[in-house]
């Protein structure tokens, strides 16, 4: 007999199935046992009744919650009194004919029936491959499979290509720290990991593809909080020959179509746009809520764009991301790889009255939350020269750093504009979710350690003699 999903159990009354799954709880009635059954499917009842089945009576006496197990019964509809409309599977049970065990399973170390909210942080982590298994966890997964899924087709019916970019490359300045990888090959010199794929984007629009996306996985070593970590992916996106209002009406078009896939509701069909500077006078922050209490309790999502943002703030003398990129008293507020608006381009060029000049940059937020970012970039080698020439680089400097930009631009790079979409973030917003975490698979802990396995961890000696790398104590760093 071939395996019968859960869910497709409600249609078959009176026929013979089989399913696999797990137990989610076992009542022992006396004379009857009862079985929740689980599968990635959903959940139904099994009865095991003795005097029809007493070998299967005498393994239930045994099973425990979580048990993996194989079913052999009868699909039998309730009675009207005793339908569950709670679950779909509600109006019929199992009537079971053979039990076996193929797994067993210790006590877990929580309760999986609950949302797992009133859980430590580090417990759930640790035994994540548990946690994972609670209904909202599977449903967060399979909800963000479904909306990447939307947004994958959207941009694919508009000529996107998905193309994938290195995930071993070179220091970049996007407004945090860069994880390293050291090279064996060459010792003493490192990799990067991507903060972002920014520029191998830009070089795939030089590169003539004209629009690409990919989700990448993107690592920035920076301060931990519950809507941020040190792993998250993105939707991001390039297209050539385009205005800031042509991307951002492209982005809106797809978010829509991806959001109304999976059910999600939404404010507005189209999405608002407010400069900074209004952001910053009505709402006191670039990032704000448009929704009424009626809305959030809905669970509605209210896109709006931000858009006329400054190039550049005066760096931040507390923050090592701020004297690692720059050199002087200026740094981006973005990225310094965008473009100034167009009545600011000569300034940019000058180096002139640089608190005033504005970018072309645009952010997506959505509910009080950054959803999304991106800009129309900088395409030529003097534009990008002058921004890191404000920042206090050096023509040396600027070559090492940037160098195959520039050299890039100089074969004929078309005008360009992107953006990045927090994924972790969407599916945050679409489920309700108040941690980005309650949407990954395997997350790290709010102290930078993996879910599961023990990392960050020491590595052998021999490793690091061969990498040409030694550790020192910490009281030497310190001196």
């Amino acid at each position: 007999m071939q395996r019968t999903l859960i869910k497709d159990t409600a249609s078959k009354a009176g026929e013979d199935v089989m399913l696999k799954g797990w137990v989610e709880v076992r009542r022992d009635h006396g004379k009857l046992v009862f079985l929740d059954i689980r599968d990635r499917s959903g959940i139904v009842q099994a009865v095991v009744i003795p005097q029809t089945s007493p070998a299967a009576y005498e393994v239930a006496q045994a099973i425990r919650p979580e048990f993996v197990v194989e079913i052999a019964g009868k699909v039998n509809k309730r009675p009207e009194k005793n339908i569950n409309k709670d679950i779909p599977t509600g109006t019929v049970e199992i009537e079971v004919k053979s039990l076996n065990i193929l797994s067993r399973s210790e006590t877990p170390p929580f309760d999986l029936t609950t949302d797992g909210l009133e859980i430590g942080e580090e417990v759930r982590l640790r035994y994540r491959y548990l946690d994972l298994r609670r209904k909202r966890m599977q449903e967060n997964l399979r909800l963000r499979s479904d909306y990447m899924q939307a947004l994958r087709q959207a941009l694919i019916k508009k000529d996107f290509v998905e193309i994938e970019t290195p995930l071993l490359t070179k220091t970049t300045m996007e407004g945090a720290r860069d994880f390293i990888v050291p090279s064996r090959f060459q010792p003493g010199k490192f990799y990067a990991l991507p903060q972002s794929p920014q520029q191998y984007k830009q070089l795939l629009m030089v590169a003539g593809f004209e629009r690409y996306f990919q989700f990448p996985h993107c690592l920035r070593d920076e301060d931990l909080r519950a809507d941020r970590g040190f792993e998250h992916t993105q939707l991001d996106l390039e297209m050539s020959f385009v205005t800031r209002e042509e991307v951002m009406q492209a982005v809106e078009e797809v978010v829509k179509e991806g959001v109304k896939a999976v059910g999600g509701k939404l404010k507005d069909e189209t999405f608002p746009v407010v400069s900074y500077r209004a952001a910053m006078d009505k709402y006191g922050a670039d990032k704000f809520d448009l929704r009424t209490e009626a809305e959030k309790k809905n669970g509605v999502l209210a896109f709006a764009w931000v858009t006329d943002f400054p190039f550049f703030r005066p760096v931040n003398k507390e923050e090592i991301s701020d004297k690692f990129d720059s050199k002087s008293e200026w740094t981006f507020t973005h990225n310094p790889f965008s473009m100034p608006i167009p009545e600011h381009v000569e300034r940019l060029l000058a180096g002139k009255n640089i608190g005033e000049i504005l970018t072309t940059q645009y952010d997506l937020v959505c509910n009080g939350l950054e959803a999304g970012g991106g800009s129309i970039r900088a395409h030529t080698p003097e534009l990008l020269k002058a921004t890191y020439k404000i920042m206090g680089y050096s023509d040396s400097q600027i070559e090492e750093s940037v160098g195959h930009m520039l050299e890039a631009f100089s074969f004929g790079a078309p005008p360009h504009g992107g953006i990045a979409l927090g994924i972790d973030r969407h599916i945050a917003l679409l489920k309700g979710e108040l941690s980005i975490k309650e949407t990954m698979a395997f997350p790290m802990t709010s102290s930078g350690r993996t879910s599961v396995m023990d990392a960050p961890a020491s590595v052998p000696e021999n490793i690091l003699k061969e990498l040409g790398i030694k550790v020192i104590s910490d009281d030497k760093v310190s001196s």
